[in-house]
């Protein structure tokens, strides 16, 4: 999270004729345009080459259903959306197409969606997330984020490729031809990895992108994992992005890091969470915004932590930011303050560490923004942080332990529903509710079976 915010981008000057030129010299002859429903599920469809001009134009037609599909196909309504009727238009960001390494011959973009009548369609997540950018950068603030993926591998008979430990070079070894292609391929997408690594559980990896914009953080981390999809399928594997792969097992997290900066024509953006007088450098405006997020939390797990399986992973001790708290590099807190390196602090930075790969990446970090924005509104300071493992200290509240109080506090949460709006709250708020019933009573066994390959 080091770099600080580069302008902000302006919209390619690029003709869509001449993306699909440019595509069709990496051998490309399909284009996926994809999006993320409200049940954290990446949808798509997809045009032949020589359609993505009339597509980039006119769009690609699509049900507004899409927006109440539930993780397992199933469909509920809300009050504004829901059923048969209606169209959208889907209309790729061609800024973002990039040919597929691992998928020869596709390519990939992301969509917002439209009406028909041109304007923008108010339950389209993506879309949130660029307005809330927006509402920073209208008060002289840039957001930089990323996301962290963390996925399980195995085989197709259930086995996993290799049995080395935790974090053990024995697992790179075992597969340094299956994570070779993965940077390789990252890398082919223009894509800056910071890091991967064998993770805790069994067959469990994680991979560290670099920063950047809100919106675009979010569409790195939809690529990210249809790429670990796509070259562990050309390996023989199958990737699970579930939070909970194993009945008591340590789950999967999509852990969102963030820093805030004050920009302006006359002087170096600053990264407001260093170089203050507040506790570990924080400023006064870095301090409002994450004890904004803080606050919030309980009703940001209806975005970061949502799958029916979420829960499952949120427990303590875990390392999964079960309780909410917040600490400078502690990995038990839902709110984890990192510092920056000594002779980096512009490389301060705040991880939310209770998101998982349930989440809708585009509605998390959208979110997270809204919240921060309105601490700073607030003038708000955070609590005392904690040291060591919350579950030890007195006091310390737990998140929401399951899918309904986590409904409830984001159904309370003013906050949000000002900043999502009433088509998109609601609808959230259906499809949250519509999947809570559906795995009501069912044992950690079913709900992780049911929700294991979904994501």
């Amino acid at each position: 999270m080091a770099q600080p915010p580069e302008p902000p981008a302006q919209p390619s000057e690029e003709h869509p004729r001449v993306t699909a030129a440019r595509l069709g010299g990496e051998g490309v002859v399909g284009v996926a345009l994809g999006w993320v429903d409200n049940a954290g599920v990446g949808r798509v469809k997809a045009v032949p080459l020589a359609r993505l001009a009339d597509a980039a134009d006119q769009g690609v037609g699509m049900s507004p259903v899409f927006d109440t599909f539930l993780v397992d196909d199933s469909m509920t309504s809300g009050r504004w959306l829901g059923g048969p009727d209606g169209d959208l238009r889907l209309l790729p960001d061609l800024s973002r197409a990039v040919a597929l390494a691992a998928q020869p011959g596709w390519a990939w973009a992301p969509a917002d969606r439209y009406r028909q009548d041109g304007t923008p369609h108010p339950a389209c997540q993506r879309q949130f997330a660029a307005r809330m950018a927006e509402r920073a950068a209208a008060r002289g603030l840039a957001l930089r984020a990323a996301y962290e993926t963390e996925w399980i591998v195995q085989r197709p008979d259930g086995g996993y490729p290799t049995d080395g430990p935790a974090y053990g070079m024995n697992r790179l070894t075992d597969l340094s031809d299956y994570l070779r292609d993965i940077l390789s391929a990252l890398a082919e997408q223009g894509l800056t990895v910071q890091q991967i690594h064998p993770e805790y559980a069994e067959g469990q990896f994680e991979v560290s992108v670099a920063p950047e914009g809100p919106v675009g953080a979010a569409d790195t981390a939809v690529l990210v994992r249809h790429t670990l999809r796509a070259v562990s399928a050309a390996h023989g594997l199958r990737a699970s992005f579930a939070p909970a792969f194993a009945p008591g097992g340590v789950g999967s997290g999509a852990h969102l890091h963030l820093s805030v900066w004050r920009t302006g024509p006359d002087a170096a953006p600053q990264n407001l969470l260093t170089g203050g007088p507040g506790r570990h450098g924080l400023t006064a405006q870095g301090e409002a915004f994450l004890a904004g997020v803080l606050a919030e939390l309980p009703a940001l797990l209806a975005l970061g932590a949502p799958g029916p399986s979420s829960h499952l992973r949120l427990v303590p001790s875990h390392w999964a930011g079960a309780f909410q708290c917040w600490g400078p590099e502690n990995r038990e807190a839902a709110l984890r303050l990192v510092p920056g390196l000594p002779d980096r602090p512009e490389s301060a930075n705040a991880e939310v560490k209770c998101f998982d790969g349930a989440a809708n990446p585009y509605l998390a970090v959208g979110g997270v923004i809204a919240a921060g924005l309105a601490g700073m509104d607030a003038g708000a300071v955070l609590p005392p942080e904690v040291r060591g493992d919350p579950a030890s200290a007195d006091g310390v509240p737990r998140l929401p332990t399951g899918p309904e109080q986590a409904l409830a506090a984001f159904e309370a949460s003013a906050v949000l529903r000002e900043a999502l709006g009433e088509v998109l709250h609601d609808t959230v708020a259906a499809v949250r509710r519509a999947e809570a019933a559906a795995f009501a009573g069912q044992p950690p066994e079913a709900v992780i079976a049911a929700t294991r390959w979904r994501y």
